[in-house]
């Protein structure tokens, strides 16, 4: 069966993995350009049946879509590639452009301004993911008969929410674009730039904001031999907070240099649209601060190490707590000596 459009996805992380996966389950051809990026890199997207191009142009000219799926710090960047890549060759069919990064608001609207002065020809679509990466859910119902429906159904996957924003829809697109709305879970909020990267901005500032308390508390409680009295009281009043804990703050490690950024983003969200101090420069404001967290675990500590497929430190809440406090007491004492 021809795929019923092309997606291409800038760049193939965990989450743009898992987004690929999800669409070439549902008969999408998936591409990317991962021209010069790591071993890791290019045995992830062989792995997971994603086709590397050679160049951005081969890429543009490929896809119906392209998603921008990178660390929040290159995400204008990102944005700067394709439009030079567009105005290089020709295109015959639309080409519509999801920004899925964590930035906010402003960023969202600094690359729109970009798109509409260099590739105006670009549906440019203001989005974020709020969530997870797509992973097929686990079926505990046999099937009974080879009638039964394929595995591969929308509603057998574990799928993020998708708010996007802007005067583009790629409902309406002809290039499969309501069915590609669905399978992705996108929910068009709003025909104003902004307003999906701020909604983004604002969940992460609970999840992520969450976690950088978490690591605070737990550290400075590790450091001080009360660890397990500090869980035990918080599993006796507080029991969702520690599971939730117990399952974010192992997560984190291999994302943390892409928090800082995003933490910034979010500084900044909260002083444009919400009037708080602190604009995103460093360490200005609550998430100027926490981008300082994030940022201790990426540079002050073997963490910062850490890959996704390969995790050897951090993967429990006890093992994070212990590695965090050699790396910042190590730090101590290199600067004061």
């Amino acid at each position: 069966m021809a795929p019923l459009a092309t997606v291409g996805i800038l760049s193939v992380g965990e989450m743009g993995v898992g987004i690929a996966k999800l669409l070439i389950a549902h008969n999408y051809r998936v591409v990317t350009n991962i021209a010069g990026r790591s071993k890791d890199t290019q045995a992830r997207a062989q792995r997971n049946s994603i086709e590397t191009l050679p160049s951005d142009i081969s890429l543009v000219e490929t896809a119906d879509y392209i998603f921008s799926i990178v660390p929040p710090r290159d995400a204008l960047a990102t944005a700067k590639r394709i439009t030079t890549a567009f105005n290089t060759r020709s295109k015959p069919t639309p080409l519509y452009y999801l920004d899925l990064n964590a930035i906010s608001p402003r960023s969202a609207r600094e690359i729109a301004s970009l798109f509409q002065t260099f590739a105006p020809a670009i549906k440019f679509i203001d989005g974020g993911i709020i969530g997870g990466a797509p992973s097929p859910k686990t079926s505990t119902e046999p099937q009974t008969t080879v009638s039964s429906p394929p595995a591969n159904t929308t509603h057998e996957w574990e799928r993020p929410s998708i708010p996007v924003s802007g005067p583009s829809r790629v409902s309406d697109s002809p290039l499969s674009g309501a069915h590609l709305a669905s399978t992705l879970n996108l929910n068009h909020i709003s025909s104003e730039i902004g307003k999906a990267s701020g909604l983004k901005c604002c969940f992460a500032s609970l999840s992520k904001g969450f976690t950088a308390l978490c690591i605070q508390s737990i550290t400075t409680a590790s450091n001080m031999g009360v660890l397990e009295i500090l869980l035990h009281e918080a599993e006796e009043r507080m029991p969702g907070m520690v599971k939730a804990a117990r399952r974010g703050v192992p997560g984190m490690p291999p994302k943390a240099y892409r928090w800082v950024r995003e933490m910034e983003e979010i500084a900044i969200t909260h002083a444009d649209e919400g009037g708080f101090e602190g604009g995103g420069e460093e360490g200005e404001g609550v998430f100027g601060q926490i981008a300082k967290v994030y940022r201790s675990v990426a540079e002050d500590t073997i963490l910062g190490e850490e890959k996704t497929e390969r995790r050897k430190r951090g993967r429990t809440l006890e093992d994070v707590a212990l590695v965090m406090g050699e790396g910042l007491m190590a730090k101590k004492r290199k600067t004061s000596g």
